[in-house]
C-alpha cells in the first residue's frame, strides 16, 4: 500500500501538464503557498535553451527555500532535432516552449524568452551575437530582468571561455554579465517599459564539467564558491529534491532528455562574478526576504505569521479571516511590484483555503469574429466562510457591447452546493486570434519580430478570453480571474481540457509544402480549406510564380458545418526549365480575404497549440534523374524524408521493425534508414545483421546520422566506423568533391558546386571521423577557420552491394525543397543500378 500511496504522489506531481486544467490544492500544497507568501525573495536562472537549465537548483530555490524563481531561456529551442514528431524550427520552438512550461509546473518556477531564434549550432558567441542581433536582444533581457526584478542571477555557462562550446551557451552567459550591469543605469533604455533594478549579485553554476574532470575540481580553489546541498527531501511530496528535478527535466520529450531521479545529498556549486560574497553560505545575506522590504509590510507579515503557524491540516478555511485581513492590507498597499506579484498568489490561496471552484467553459473549443459563444458558469464554495458571489464578467481585449454582461443578481454560495447558469460571450471584429505572439509575423534568421513590447518575455500569449469571479468574502470584495475554457470528456482518458481559440472565419492548407516537379508533367495540388462557422461560402484561388500556370483560376466553396473542411483541387504547370518559387491560396469571403493556415499541435505531455502562419508551399521544377524505384524506409527519431522521396517518382514504403528480415528487404532497391534510428530503437540491434546481409547480396542502404552517444548498437557501419561531434554548421560552406567513385557525384545526376547553394540551418552533423580503408569519402567541406572534414558522406562497396553512411542534413534540406540535396540523394539510392 505505501508503494502505491508514493505512486500516486509522483503522478499526482508530474501529470498536471495540462495548462488549462484548474489547480486543486491539497492542504499541504496550500500551507507551501503560505510559506511562499511570506518569502520576498527572486532568484533568475539563465541560460540559452530549453533543456539547458540546472533543475535541481531550480526546484531547491522554489520548493527548500521557497523563493520566486525563474528561468531565462534566450531561445525557444527552435533550431533543434525532435524526437517524438516531425515538427522542425517553428513548430518544434512552439512544442519546446511548452514543455519548459510543463517543467516549470514541476519544478515550481517561472519561465521567460527573448525574441532570439535558436538558428543551429554555432561554434562561436561572436557569429551567434552577429545573426541574433545583440543590441536588440540585450535590450530584451535588461527588460526582463527590470520586470522580474531578481536579487540573484545564476548563468548556467561561463562568459569566459568563447569557441570552446556552442556560442548561444557562452552568449548567454556574456548577455547575462552585461545586462547586469545596465539594468540599474537609467540611461540604458530597454523598451522603455520598466524601471531600474540592481540584483545584488551574479553567479555562475559551475561543476567539475567546466574544470575538465572530477579530479581537477576536487583540488580546485572553491573560495569564491557557494554550495548547496540538492538532496534535500520534502515529507510533503514524498519527493527529494533531485526526484523532482528529473521529473521536470523528463518532460523535455521532445529532445529524449527522460531522467531518473536520485536520493540522498549533492552538492551544486556557484561561483561569485559580480557583488558580494555571501558570508554565511546563505544566497539572499544582504537582502531582506520579509514583509519588511514593502512599507507598510510589517503588519503584513505579523498575520501571514501567525496564519502559517497556526495552519490547520484538517480544516484549511479556519485561516481565511485572518488572510482576508492580510489581502485587505495588501490590496491597500500603493501600486508597485510586490502587491502586483502579491495580490494573485494570496487570493489563490484564499480560494483553495475554501476550496472555492470557479469555472467557465465555453460550448466549443473555438469560435470566431462577430460571434456569441455560450459559455457554462460554475461556482461553488465548500467551506463554512460566507461567500457571495455578486457578478461574473466574461471578457475579451475588447468588452463586448452587448446588454446582460454582468451576473442579474447576488448570490450565497452555500457550503458544498454547486451553482451553474449560461451566459454569452460576444467576441468583437476587433478581436486578436489565438497564436502564439511571436509568430504573427515574418522574422529574421536571427531573431522573432515582436511588435507589441510588453509581450517581450512572456512564454505564451495572454488569455484573451477571460471569466472575472466578483465575490465578497468574509464582507470584503474580491475579483478572481479565470481563463474561459474548453473541456470535453474522453472516453480512455477521461477530462480532457483545452484552451478556447479565438480563430479566422476560414483557413485554408496547401497539405504538400513542398511540391517537386521531376519534369514538366503537370501535377494536381490540393487545398484544403476550413470553416470556423457554419454556412460558409467563397471562393478560393491561388498565387503563384508568373512562369507557372494554375487551373482553373479560382473554385467556390460551401461549407455547411463549423469545424468543416472541403477539399479542392488545382491542376499546376511547370515550366520547361529549372524554376523555384512559392504557392499561397488566398480565400476570399465578401469583401474579405484570409491567407492564414491552422496548424495544431497535439501530444499528450504539453496543451493542444493552434499556430496561425501563412499559408503557402514551394514550388521546385527540378530536372533530375533516377534509378531504382522501390524504397524500404525504417523511421527513428521522425523525419519527413519518406514523403520527400515520394515527390521525385520514388514509391516509399515504411518498415514495421517487428516485420524486417532479409526475405522482407529484397524486394527494395534500397534501404533507407532515418536519422537516429541507432540512438533510439532498441529493436534495430536484432535486425542489423538483415540490414548487412541485404547489402552483402548486392542491396544499397543508407544510414543518416546518428549521434555517438546512447547507441543501441555495437557498430553502425559493417566495417569499422568511429562517429563524432564533428559538423560544419555553416550552411553556406564551401563543398568540395573528393572522389567520382561509384558515381555518387556523377550517375543520373551530375553534382555541380551549385547544388550545394540555398541550403538552409548547416552541411550536417556527428560525422565519422576515423573509419576503414574499405570506405571512400565524397565530399569535403569545413567552417571558416577549421580544418576540412571529409565525413559527411561515405561509401564502401560490401559484398555485391553498397552501404553509404552519411551526416548530411538531408532531414533538413529536403523538407526545406533544395534542388542540390534531392539529386544527390537520388544518386545515393541509384548507385550500382544499371
Amino acid at each position: 500500500m505505501k508503494k502505491i500511496l508514493l505512486l500516486l504522489v509522483i503522478l499526482l506531481f508530474v501529470l498536471p501538464i495540462n495548462a488549462q486544467k484548474p489547480n486543486k490544492s491539497s492542504t499541504s500544497e496550500i500551507y507551501e503557498s503560505i510559506q511562499k507568501l511570506n518569502f520576498l525573495g527572486t532568484v533568475l536562472y539563465v541560460a540559452a535553451h530549453p533543456d539547458d537549465e540546472n533543475t535541481r537548483l531550480i526546484s531547491y530555490f522554489s520548493n527548500h527555500i521557497k523563493a520566486r524563481t525563474g528561468y531565462l531561456s534566450i531561445t525557444r529551442g527552435d533550431g533543434g532535432q525532435n524526437l517524438i514528431g516531425s515538427e522542425l524550427q517553428e513548430l518544434l520552438g512552439v512544442i519546446r516552449t511548452q514543455e519548459l512550461l510543463a517543467a516549470r509546473r514541476t519544478d515550481g518556477g517561472e519561465q521567460f524568452f527573448s525574441r532570439a531564434k535558436d538558428f543551429g549550432y554555432s561554434k562561436h558567441p561572436d557569429e551567434t551575437l552577429s545573426i541574433w542581433n545583440k543590441e536588440e536582444v540585450l535590450k530584451d533581457v535588461v527588460s526582463i530582468i527590470r520586470k522580474f526584478k531578481p536579487d540573484v542571477i545564476i548563468n548556467r555557462f561561463n562568459h569566459r571561455t568563447p569557441g570552446t562550446t556552442h556560442g548561444h551557451h557562452t552568449s548567454s552567459a556574456m548577455l547575462s554579465v552585461e545586462a547586469f550591469d545596465l539594468v540599474g543605469d537609467k540611461n540604458f533604455k530597454s523598451h522603455n517599459l520598466y524601471g531600474t533594478w540592481q540584483p545584488k549579485n551574479l553567479f555562475f553554476n559551475t561543476s567539475w564539467w567546466f574544470y575538465g574532470s572530477q579530479e581537477k575540481f576536487d583540488k580546485a580553489d572553491k573560495t569564491n564558491l557557494l554550495s548547496f546541498d540538492m538532496g534535500v527531501y520534502f515529507p510533503s511530496k514524498g519527493l527529494s529534491n533531485p526526484e523532482i528535478a528529473s521529473l521536470s527535466r523528463s518532460q523535455h520529450r521532445s529532445q529524449g532528455f527522460g531522467s531518473t531521479g536520485s536520493r540522498g545529498s549533492e552538492l551544486e556549486y556557484i561561483e561569485l562574478l559580480k557583488g558580494t560574497m555571501p558570508k554565511n553560505g546563505n544566497i539572499f545575506e544582504g537582502v531582506d526576504t520579509s514583509w519588511n522590504r514593502v512599507d507598510g509590510g510589517k503588519a503584513i507579515a505579523d498575520i501571514l505569521g501567525k496564519v502559517q503557524q497556526d495552519f490547520d491540516f484538517k480544516n484549511p478555511d479556519h485561516s481565511i479571516p485572518e488572510l482576508m485581513k492580510a489581502y485587505q492590507l495588501i490590496d491597500n498597499l500603493p501600486e508597485g511590484h510586490w502587491k502586483f506579484l502579491k495580490l494573485p498568489e494570496i487570493k489563490s490561496v484564499i480560494a483553495a483555503c475554501a476550496g472555492l471552484y470557479l469555472e467557465a467553459k465555453a460550448e466549443s473549443s473555438f469560435s470566431t469574429l462577430n460571434e456569441k459563444v455560450n459559455i457554462d458558469i460554475e461556482a461553488i464554495n465548500r467551506s463554512n466562510v460566507t461567500i457571495k458571489l455578486t457578478a461574473v464578467n466574461l471578457m475579451t481585449s475588447f468588452k463586448r457591447p452587448i446588454e446582460g454582461q454582468e451576473f442579474a443578481h447576488v448570490k450565497d454560495l452555500a457550503n458544498n452546493q454547486s451553482y451553474t447558469y449560461t451566459d454569452q460571450l460576444y467576441i468583437s471584429d476587433k478581436e486578436q486570434f489565438t497564436a502564439p505572439y511571436w509568430l504573427t509575423d515574418v522574422s529574421t534568421l536571427g531573431m522573432y519580430k515582436v511588435t507589441d513590447h510588453s509581450l517581450i518575455g512572456n512564454p505564451e500569449t495572454p488569455h484573451n478570453a477571460t471569466a472575472v469571479f466578483s465575490l465578497v468574502i468574509d464582507g470584503y470584495p474580491i475579483d478572481i480571474k479565470k481563463p474561459i475554457v474548453y473541456k470535453y470528456n474522453d472516453p480512455v482518458k477521461g477530462e480532457v481540457y483545452q484552451p478556447f481559440e479565438i480563430l479566422p472565419e476560414v483557413t485554408a492548407k496547401i497539405s504538400n509544402k513542398i511540391n517537386i516537379f521531376a519534369d514538366n508533367s503537370a501535377k494536381e495540388i490540393p487545398v484544403v480549406i476550413k470553416s470556423s462557422k457554419d454556412n460558409l461560402s467563397g471562393s478560393v484561388n491561388l498565387c503563384y510564380p508568373s512562369d507557372w500556370k494554375v487551373s482553373p483560376e479560382k473554385i467556390d466553396f460551401t461549407i455547411a458545418n463549423k469545424g468543416g473542411e472541403k477539399t479542392v483541387v488545382f491542376t499546376v504547370t511547370p515550366p520547361n526549365n529549372q524554376s523555384e518559387g512559392l504557392m499561397s491560396p488566398i480565400v476570399t469571403i465578401g469583401d474579405s480575404m484570409y491567407t492564414k493556415e491552422l496548424i495544431n499541435i497535439d501530444y499528450d505531455h504539453i496543451p493542444k497549440q493552434t499556430i496561425l502562419m501563412p499559408s503557402e508551399a514551394k514550388l521546385v521544377r527540378l530536372d533530375i534523374k533516377k534509378k531504382g524505384n522501390l524504397i524500404g524506409y525504417i523511421q527513428g527519431a521522425g523525419d519527413q524524408i519518406p514523403t520527400s522521396l515520394a515527390q521525385i517518382g520514388f514509391k516509399v514504403e515504411e518498415l514495421n521493425e517487428d516485420n524486417i528480415s532479409l526475405k522482407s528487404l529484397n524486394k527494395y532497391d534500397a534501404v533507407v534508414l532515418g536519422i537516429r534510428i541507432y540512438n533510439v530503437s532498441d529493436k534495430a540491434k536484432f535486425y542489423q545483421a538483415a540490414l548487412h546481409k541485404y547489402v552483402e547480396n548486392g542491396g544499397t542502404l543508407i544510414v543518416q546520422y546518428n549521434t555517438n552517444r546512447g547507441l543501441k548498437v555495437d557498430t553502425v557501419a559493417p566495417y569499422e566506423l568511429k562517429l563524432s561531434r564533428d559538423r560544419v554548421v555553416e550552411e553556406d560552406a564551401t563543398v568540395g568533391f573528393l572522389s567520382e567513385k561509384y558515381g555518387l557525384l556523377t550517375s543520373p545526376n551530375n553534382m555541380e558546386s551549385e547544388d550545394f547553394e540555398g541550403w538552409i540551418q548547416e552541411r550536417g552533423l556527428y560525422f565519422p571521423n576515423e573509419w576503414s580503408k574499405d570506405f571512400t569519402p565524397i565530399l569535403s567541406m569545413h567552417d571558416k577557420g577549421e580544418s576540412a572534414k571529409k565525413g559527411s558522406l561515405l561509401i564502401a562497396k560490401y559484398g555485391k552491394g553498397h552501404f553509404i553512411y552519411t551526416g548530411i542534413s538531408f532531414f533538413r534540406e529536403l523538407p526545406a525543397g533544395v534542388p542540390g540535396a534531392y539529386k544527390l540523394f537520388a544518386n545515393m539510392i541509384s548507385v550500382g543500378k544499371k
